[in-house]
């Protein structure tokens, strides 16, 4: 499923309001509205002129809405469903903020995981060795997919206001229209 236009998008990130990473909501403490919130929020204010990042630090777990229970997937489903409205980068970094926690993960063995996290790192391959981590680090992408995956988790905290999803329009909206013809 490709999403077609910001309209759609707005649509499916208002649905995630009462949507949780996991069906029966035993895993973040937040719903996917309210983390996607977070995560960007918390990218707007280190990254300020990177609108790509932002926004994918807003749509990056979509793929939990998609494919409820698919936390190896959820990355990969919202990047592919993502690439034709909000282009290639913003879909790299999506889908590359599963890699990153791997990465992280074995750079950084003692970088607490939230207990889902842990878990999910599980299900998505685990700590990745040292061809994995060269290869990673390669990437050019490799420096925003670690700071999306940081304020991924950092973006887990109940109760705190990150805004209104309607205030992400206008970037949405930009960036659309760069990398897409339907911007509405």
């Amino acid at each position: 499923m490709a999403v077609s236009c910001v309209e759609e998008l707005m649509e499916m990130l208002l649905a995630c309001r009462g949507a949780w990473d996991t069906p029966d909501r035993s895993g973040d403490p937040v719903d996917l509205h309210d983390h996607g919130l977070q995560t960007a929020a918390l990218l707007r204010r280190s990254h300020p002129a990177d609108k790509e990042l932002q926004v994918a630090g807003l749509v990056h777990d979509l793929g939990h809405l998609l494919r409820p229970g698919d936390d190896a997937g959820h990355a990969d489903h919202a990047a592919a469903a993502l690439r034709p409205l909000l282009g290639e980068r913003v879909a790299r970094l999506v889908r590359l903020h599963v890699p990153a926690k791997r990465y992280l993960a074995a750079v950084e063995p003692e970088r607490a995981l939230s207990p889902q996290s842990a878990l999910t790192l599980r299900a998505q391959g685990g700590v990745i060795g040292e061809a994995e981590i060269r290869a990673f680090a390669a990437d050019p992408d490799a420096e925003a997919a670690v700071t999306l995956r940081q304020a991924d988790d950092a973006g887990k905290v109940p109760g705190l206001d990150a805004g209104s999803m309607e205030d992400w329009r206008p970037v949405l909206e930009l960036v659309a229209a760069s990398s897409s013809s339907c911007s509405s």
